[in-house]
């Protein structure tokens, strides 16, 4: 079967290579599923160039998600009362790696998927919907009526967040780098957008809430923005970061958090999910299945390339200003 492989860390367009590798064997309480397609998100491209949380042990496999169907289901009888049989749909999360036409994993990794969930969405059922989901409901527990600061917010994620917030309540002012970007999310359904292009964030956050700051922040991009979203924290106010697009540290004037009893707290969906149990997932997953069926968690998809275009796909996600999620199509 074929598999993205990398034996050293760098640009994913350089060092990616599709080669046939032994088909794996699935053991107790594993599935086997064909892969159809997974995305590629700006994590996957931080792995493959070794600038990751978790570094890869190579020769390693990109691709924490995806869709597929169970070929092969191993012993253990009570993972088939959950239905997971050879036949059915699912979305799975898998640290190794899903660009291959086959993957084994645990039958705890999977989740079925209905019918009316075209693969395009159930291939990003994890990492984009689940942090959404989790940030804002679980860790900030974003009250209904309260103001929400985030940056990136035209990324798939802050498109989430953005419906998220209409749905359950809260109000999103939503950084981003160009005006035409920002009057897109007000027609989505942003309440408010502040522009860095000619816009400082503390200032125009003390406009917009008359003076008190924001008590809940998602950070995505650190450096000078990140540094900006800290001054605009209110009283109690609670910054979660999640990312670090920029690639600079975040300047912290401890006075600023000392004033107010303001924290900077770290945000990883992986490590969040090895905290929970076995119900407490499942709750979740049946949240971000209802969300996504009614839309509010969707994705927009770009362009889709074969396996055997990796390197072409991979340098396509990492272009600035790309509309939608490239996906990997991986079989039928």
């Amino acid at each position: 079967m074929k598999a993205v492989v990398f034996d050293r860390f760098g640009p994913p367009e350089e060092v990616l290579e599709v080669r046939d590798v032994p088909v794996p064997e699935p053991g107790r309480g594993q599935v086997r599923v064909r892969m159809r397609a997974s995305p590629i998100n700006p994590s996957d491209l931080l792995f493959v160039r070794g600038d990751y949380g978790a570094q890869a042990k190579l020769p390693a496999t990109p691709g924490v998600e995806g869709v597929g169907v169970i070929d092969v289901a191993g012993p253990g009888l009570l993972r088939l009362l959950r239905g997971l049989k050879p036949g059915r749909r699912v979305a799975l999360l898998n640290a190794s790696g899903n660009w291959r036409e086959q993957v084994v994993v645990s039958a705890r990794q999977v989740v079925p998927i209905p019918d009316d969930i075209l693969d395009e969405q159930a291939a990003t059922f994890f990492v984009n919907p689940a942090t959404a989901v989790v940030m804002t409901g679980e860790v900030l527990r974003v009250p209904a009526g309260a103001w929400l600061l985030q940056t990136a917010a035209g990324s798939a994620l802050g498109r989430m967040v953005i419906r998220l917030g209409k749905k359950v309540g809260f109000k999103t002012i939503n950084v981003v780098r160009r005006r035409e970007q920002g009057e897109e999310l007000l027609r989505a359904g942003a309440d408010a957008v502040i522009c860095t292009a000619d816009e400082s964030i503390p200032d125009r956050v003390r406009e917009l809430t008359g003076g008190q700051g924001v008590r809940y922040a998602l950070e995505c991009v650190g450096g000078d923005t990140g540094s900006a979203v800290i001054q605009a924290l209110g009283s109690g106010g609670r910054m979660l970061v999640y990312g670090t697009l920029a690639g600079t540290p975040i300047s912290i004037d401890p006075r600023l958090l000392i004033a107010g009893q303001k924290s900077v707290e770290g945000f990883w969906l992986t490590e969040w999910i090895q905290r929970q149990g076995p119900l407490k997932m499942l709750r979740l997953f049946g949240t971000v299945r209802d969300l996504m069926r009614a839309g509010v968690l969707t994705s927009e998809v770009g362009a889709t390339f074969p396996l055997d275009e990796v390197r072409q796909a991979a340098a396509q996600a990492a272009r600035p200003g790309k509309q939608g999620k490239v996906l990997l199509r991986i079989g039928g």
